[in-house]
């Protein structure tokens, strides 16, 4: 069932996408192309990959595990551009996922939940492992490792991808279907461009001058949306961390093709990329970077988070907790990677809103501008489809489950649970060895 409402814009009309080389808005541009829009132009900081995105990444986890409703459904969608579509094709990774918790935990509690509703969906890829043992003989790799009381779901249609190289692939195929682009100060967002009455979208400001004219605008500005175009507390943008383990080549063919592990204690790691990088992230609840910021159309600055991206800043780092998490996490693995030098360490941006949907809706504010974004965890995953929902919003056919879910909402809060949950993310004023300037 969809909700057929007039669509937002013609086959033939000036489309610009703000963010158009990061995860949804170079989705968004590449749905747009397939279906025939024939004026479309990505305006970014950087070149496809773009540096400011999250997705410009070594690689990513990727799985159909949602089960039933909106993310279920997308999760389906998404699996099958992940292993069929040409353009994503070549950077997914099916090698099997481990969704692990310590002991009898809620969070197992959750796990074991999901586990029967895949099987009752008929799913014949999914296997319940009740303790370490059962663990070990799916992941020989942890064979060492002292995990005796955990358990968790083991999902067949699931791994890795390649994030960068998928999204590098996008770009490259957005190029071979005529996309037009500008980068650096001529793609920077500085402001909207209104009507004389205030009402209507026209276009965007770049940092250099630039005016670029449009009849539909898409946001799609990822962890800089809320620092872009005030979105009246419905994202907030926070960092989660990464760092790298170069193996030798004796050691990357040693843990080549392992499933991808995933503990919601102690963080996740899966297969090293072909030049044997072995990258590691904990789990915890992000890192905010409160500073002023004066968003779209405000004209006095407010106190907000505001993302320190890795490309702007090379010499940041993580913070020395991080850090030590994960060194904890190799400790409970992998114990004989312990002590090795942690690389290419880097703090990784997206936006979350507090229950954990998107943000994708007309901006009800100004009718031509299109907003895209609120990640939540949700979009690289999603890479194949994100940009599909986006044009069913254009074209008036985006499902009206979808639509209410991905709605304008500031104040909704997180009535339904949804939200990423935990503590409060700390800031990065508060915690130390991250910064080097």
């Amino acid at each position: 069932m969809t909700d057929s409402t007039a669509p937002l814009a013609d086959k033939d009309a000036r489309i610009l996408v703000v963010g158009g080389a990061g995860t949804i808005g170079s989705s968004t541009a590449l749905h747009l192309l397939r279906r025939g829009y024939s004026n479309v132009r990505i305006l970014d900081v950087y070149p496809s990959p773009s540096g400011n995105s999250a997705g410009n990444d070594l690689n990513k986890i990727c799985g159909n595990d949602r089960g039933l409703g909106i993310w279920g459904d997308i999760s389906d969608e998404a699996w099958e551009g992940w292993t069929h579509d040409p353009v994503f094709q070549p950077y997914c990774h099916s090698v099997g996922k481990l969704d692990l918790a310590c002991g009898d935990t809620p969070r197992a509690a959750q796990l074991r939940r999901k586990y029967n509703l895949l099987q009752s969906l008929g799913r014949k890829d999914v296997e319940w492992l009740s303790d370490g043992d059962a663990i070990k003989r799916k992941a020989g790799h942890l064979a060492d490792a002292n995990i005796e009381t955990w358990n968790g779901l083991w999902c067949g249609e699931g791994g890795w991808v390649a994030a960068h190289d998928a999204l590098d692939s996008v770009g490259r195929e957005l190029a071979s279907l005529g996309i037009k682009t500008a980068f650096g100060p001529s793609g920077t967002f500085v402001s909207l461009l209104l009507s004389e009455d205030g009402k209507t979208c026209t276009g965007v400001k770049a940092a250099d001058g630039t005016e670029w004219p449009a009849d539909l605008v898409v946001f799609a500005a990822g962890a800089w949306s809320p620092v872009l175009l005030d979105l009246q507390g419905q994202c907030e943008s926070k960092a989660w961390i990464y760092a790298h383990i170069q193996l030798t080549p004796e050691e990357a063919e040693q843990l080549k093709g392992i499933p991808t592990m995933y503990n919601d204690e102690y963080g996740f790691f899966m297969e090293p990329s072909a030049t044997g990088l072995l990258k590691f992230c904990n789990e915890f609840a992000g890192y905010t970077h409160y500073t002023t910021a004066t968003p779209f159309p405000l004209t006095e600055p407010v106190r907000i988070s505001v993302p320190r991206s890795h490309a702007a800043h090379p010499t940041d780092t993580i913070p020395t907790e991080s850090l030590e998490d994960i060194k904890r996490l190799i400790a409970k693995t992998i114990s004989w990677l312990s002590g090795r030098p942690l690389i290419n360490q880097a703090l990784c941006w997206c936006t979350d809103t507090p229950d954990a949907q998107w943000l994708l809706c007309e901006d009800p504010r100004w009718k031509g501008l299109v907003l895209a974004t609120g990640d939540s965890g949700h979009s690289f995953k999603t890479l194949p489809v994100a940009g599909k929902q986006v044009v069913d919003l254009i074209e008036g056919v985006l499902a009206p489950e979808r639509k209410h879910a991905w709605r304008w909402r500031p104040g909704h809060g997180d009535p339904n649970g949804t939200g990423r949950g935990g503590p409060r993310p700390k800031d990065l004023a508060d915690v130390p060895g991250w910064k080097h300037d």
